[in-house]
C-alpha cells in the first residue's frame, strides 16, 4: 500500500459500481431482512448531504467509505468497504482516517454509525473502537434492532 491515494467519487466509475453490487450484496447474505442499512449506488448518487472517497493504488479500486451530514454539527459513516484482496491491509484504517479529519474540518461535534451486530462485523466493531467509538442506542432514524450497533465518537 506505498501508494495508497483517497479521492472524492463521482460514482460513475464501473469499479466501484461494483464494489458497491458486492457490498450490498454481502449485507444481504450475511443480514437479516430488515437490517440491511447499507445504500446502493443509485441511493449514494441521489444524496446530496453525501460525501463519497474511494481509495486507490494506482489504477487498482482498494475500497471506499463515505460521510453523511446529520446536521451542521454531525455526520454518520456510511459504505465502508474494503475489496476482499486488500482486506487486513489497513485500507479501512486510512479511509476512516481520513473520514474523520473530514468531519473535524467541518467543525462537527460527533460521529455517528451503524454496523452489524453479528459475528462477521467483529472486525469492523474492532476497528471503530480503536479509534474510540464507543457503543450507544440509535440515532438519526435508525430503530432498535438487534442485529445492529450503534457507536459514537466524540469530536472537538
Amino acid at each position: 500500500m506505498s501508494q495508497l491515494q483517497i479521492r472524492s467519487d463521482d460514482l460513475t466509475d464501473k469499479k466501484i459500481a461494483d464494489l458497491l453490487r458486492e457490498h450490498i450484496e454481502n449485507m444481504h447474505e450475511i443480514s437479516p431482512p430488515g437490517s440491511v442499512h447499507a445504500l446502493n449506488l443509485e441511493a449514494l448518487r441521489r444524496s446530496p448531504d453525501i460525501t463519497f472517497w474511494t481509495a486507490w493504488e494506482r489504477s487498482e479500486l482498494l475500497g471506499c467509505g463515505a460521510l453523511k451530514e446529520l446536521d451542521s454539527r454531525s455526520g454518520e459513516i456510511k459504505s465502508m468497504r474494503t475489496a476482499k484482496t486488500h482486506r487486513r491491509k489497513g485500507v479501512a484504517s486510512k479511509i476512516l482516517e481520513h473520514i474523520i479529519k473530514e468531519a473535524e474540518r467541518r467543525a462537527y461535534h460527533r460521529l455517528y454509525l451503524e454496523t452489524g451486530a453479528i459475528p462477521e462485523f467483529a472486525p469492523a466493531r474492532a476497528l471503530y473502537a480503536r479509534y474510540g467509538f464507543g457503543y450507544r442506542g440509535p440515532f438519526a432514524d435508525y430503530i432498535d434492532d438487534p442485529n445492529s450497533v450503534f457507536m459514537t465518537l466524540a469530536l472537538l
